[in-house]
């Protein structure tokens, strides 16, 4: 099979559903041989079972692909070691590492569980830096043995790691260190001859449909800006050789529209030279305030 993916090797993680399994289908439509990982959990991460990544894996080789399914928590050690090691031990290479598994356990602040904290961390920014730490591991092995790779990592943020979400102080916390962890990544591993990014997409899933039902609705006729399969082509863009020179940069990807964040970037200052006093210091930051650009609104999950 041709495109863009030909001959690359590609794992996508939580690729049962929605954005992932749209991830998935569309690397191997390109031409990507696919490690189809998922947990099968429900939305708030509970419960276990390999049948969506069997189906997705399966639905692949019907096409013509080629695909295998894993079903291991990628959130433990083990489970991400076996998760790399299946890539390269069914393909005998590892190209392409899409990290994408995420569920919701939405509560405003004051009800929000220590036990939710931790969960939505776990899966979100742990299972993003395990994957990450191994795959790492390969490709450096790889560099030393004298075959650089041409590596991509694509890691999923979200808007409300950018901007925040009412509602969901955990998952915007992990959504928005996974654009820390993507940065630091990206100055580590490009020594190894990896590319890392990562993208907040907007798209219909199972965390969006129900709390932006209407939002989220399909349309009877015209274009579905909605539906995670407009979200896969970057994904893919970014998961092959042709994205040479891009790395740590985070994007949107909704519908039609393609944007790259700037982030943090350094706005109005005063600089007295010597110690403010509280009052001048407040003066200070009210006059930078006003000469500052406005900040995003905060919304919801996305």
């Amino acid at each position: 099979m041709s495109g863009l993916c030909s001959e690359r090797v590609a794992i996508v993680t939580g690729a049962g559903r929605g954005l992932g399994r749209a991830h998935a289908l569309a690397l191997a439509a390109e031409g990507a041989k696919v490690v189809v990982n998922d947990l099968g959990v429900g939305l708030d991460g509970t419960g276990t079972g390999t049948g969506p990544a069997r189906l997705v894996a399966d639905e692949i080789v019907a096409r013509g692909g080629q695909a295998v399914a894993h079903g291991g928590d990628i959130a433990t050690t083990q489970g991400a070691a076996s998760l790399i090691r299946t890539a390269v031990e069914t393909y005998g290479r590892l190209d392409t590492l899409v990290n994408n598994a995420g569920f919701l356990r939405d509560r405003m602040l004051v009800n929000l569980d220590e036990d939710d904290w931790d969960a939505v961390m776990r899966v979100h920014l742990k299972g993003h830096f395990l994957p990450l730490k191994h795959a790492a591991a390969h490709w450096r092995a790889e560099t030393k043995a004298g075959r650089i790779p041409a590596a991509r990592v694509v890691n999923t943020s979200s808007g409300a790691g950018l901007s925040g979400s009412v509602g969901q102080g955990n998952y915007s916390a992990a959504k928005a260190g996974i654009i820390g962890l993507t940065l630091v990544a990206a100055a580590e591993m490009g020594r190894y001859g990896v590319l890392v990014n990562a993208i907040a997409p907007a798209a219909r899933t199972r965390m969006t449909e129900a709390t932006f039902a209407e939002t989220m609705a399909a349309p009877d006729t015209g274009f579905d800006a909605m539906a995670p399969e407009n979200v896969s082509p970057l994904v893919v863009w970014l998961g092959s050789a042709a994205c040479a020179g891009v790395t740590g940069r985070v994007f949107e990807a909704e519908g039609g529209r393609i944007t790259v964040m700037e982030g943090w970037r350094p706005g109005p200052t005063a600089d007295k030279g010597a110690r403010w006093s509280p009052a001048e210091a407040g003066e200070a930051a009210l006059k930078l305030l006003a000469e500052a650009t406005a900040p995003e609104p905060v919304y919801g999950a996305r």
